[in-house]
Formats: C-alpha cells, sequence, structure tokens
C-alpha cells in the first residue's frame, strides 16, 4: 500500500491522459484516406516510447507499478472519451460502455501494455542509473 502513496499522481494522470492523443488521432484520421493502423501503431508505440522515457529517467518511486498506473488511466480515459464522442460522431453510444463485458478485457490489456512500458522503463533505469531496484533511485 505504501507504493501507491509514494506514486507521482499528477504525473502519472497526465501520462495516461496524453495517451489519449492515439485514440484522437485515430478518430481525426479514420476519413482522411490515410491508412489508419498503420498510423495507429505508430501512435501506441510514441506514446509507450514517452511513457518508457518518462518513467525510466524520472526518479518515480516503481516504474512497474507507475506503469500499469498509467495504462489504467488511459484505459479510463479511452471509456469515457468513447462514452462521450461516440453519440456525438456516431448518433449512438459504442465502444465499451454500450458493451460492458468489454471493459474488464480493456483494463486487462492495458494493464499488461502498462507492465510491458514499466518493465521498459527499468532498464532505462538499468542503463542510466545502474540499477534494476524498483525503488526511488538518488534519494
Amino acid at each position: 500500500m505504501k507504493y501507491f502513496r509514494e506514486l507521482k499522481w499528477p504525473l502519472l494522470i497526465i501520462l495516461g491522459l496524453l495517451g489519449l492523443v492515439r485514440p484522437v488521432a485515430r478518430i481525426a484520421l479514420e476519413n482522411s484516406g490515410l491508412p489508419t493502423p498503420p498510423i495507429a501503431l505508430g501512435m501506441t508505440a510514441l506514446v509507450t516510447l514517452v511513457w518508457v522515457l518518462v518513467l525510466g529517467l524520472s526518479r518515480s518511486v516503481n516504474p512497474l507499478l507507475s506503469g500499469v498506473v498509467v495504462a489504467l488511466v488511459y484505459a479510463l480515459g479511452a471509456i469515457i472519451l468513447s462514452g462521450i464522442l461516440s453519440p456525438i460522431l456516431l448518433g449512438h453510444l459504442e465502444g465499451p460502455l454500450a458493451q460492458p463485458l468489454a471493459i474488464i478485457p480493456m483494463l486487462v490489456t492495458n494493464a499488461v501494455w502498462g507492465v510491458i512500458a514499466g518493465g521498459l522503463a527499468l532498464l532505462v533505469r538499468r542503463l542510466r542509473w545502474g540499477t534494476w531496484t524498483l525503488n526511488r533511485v538518488g534519494r
């Protein structure tokens, strides 16, 4: 429980919400004629890179747990964004709120994404500071 209290919540919330650039870009580019799947994959890689670098280079308490929290903030933001934008853009509710059984798999998938990003952040931390510890570096 102490790890949750020591997390840098404002940073994690900002990083999670920053990830929402991915679905917004996908929506914006949907009717543009551009190849949406490769762009979405590139945006996912870019968001992951930002998460990894920020979590790995910051003095966060626990990059692995922080990665999971960031990804879950993103997932919750995406659910809310979908609930707001789908009625406006499509005229009816679509996405996880329209299919509540999809919410748990979405959260699990994003938690796995967060574990991967957090693990890569640990690798960045190892390369930068020479430590594998989950605890804060440079106290």
